[in-house]
């Protein structure tokens, strides 16, 4: 029997800059929350998520780490991005620090749970840690803006 694949287990980066939050109850949230992070994405100036490849795959992440704390994890989910020289830093925590996060192996992707596949893909670095009995899921992005340099993983 082959081992299943984990997500790393590595301490939550320090991220450092504009900070932006979502409380979260229910997967019903994330519609409203998604746009949201869009709406803030422009008024900080950046082109919107739809024009935006890098914007877009925050939103992505976002949805796909939310989702998940929101379906596996436990009460209260809380949703962060950072905003850093050169790009972004998601941390989505749940009460459940038992349940790690687990990518689904050997399963048809049309029946979904590819989403930690997924933000893997779209991350410069990821992972996952235990902090006072709050799990952190947490992945850096890419989203440089001209002359700064990438996240540091």
């Amino acid at each position: 029997m082959g081992r299943r694949p984990s997500w790393p287990r590595r301490p939550l980066p320090h991220g450092s800059g504009e900070v932006w939050r979502w409380d979260l109850a229910a997967l019903a949230e994330l519609s409203a929350a998604r746009a949201a992070l869009r709406a803030r994405l422009g008024s900080a100036g950046l082109p919107p998520a739809d024009d935006d490849e890098c914007g877009e795959q925050l939103v992505m992440a976002f949805d796909e780490l939310a989702s998940n704390a929101l379906r596996h994890g436990g009460a209260p989910v809380v949703a962060t991005v950072v905003r850093t020289t050169g790009g972004w830093l998601l941390d989505v925590s749940d009460r459940a620090p038992e349940v790690m996060p687990a990518p689904a192996v050997g399963r048809d992707p049309a029946q979904g749970g590819m989403g930690l596949h997924l933000v893997a893909r779209l991350s410069i670095a990821h992972g996952w840690c235990v902090d006072a009995g709050t799990k952190h899921v947490w992945a850096c992005l890419p989203g440089e803006l001209a002359g700064q340099e990438p996240v540091p993983a």
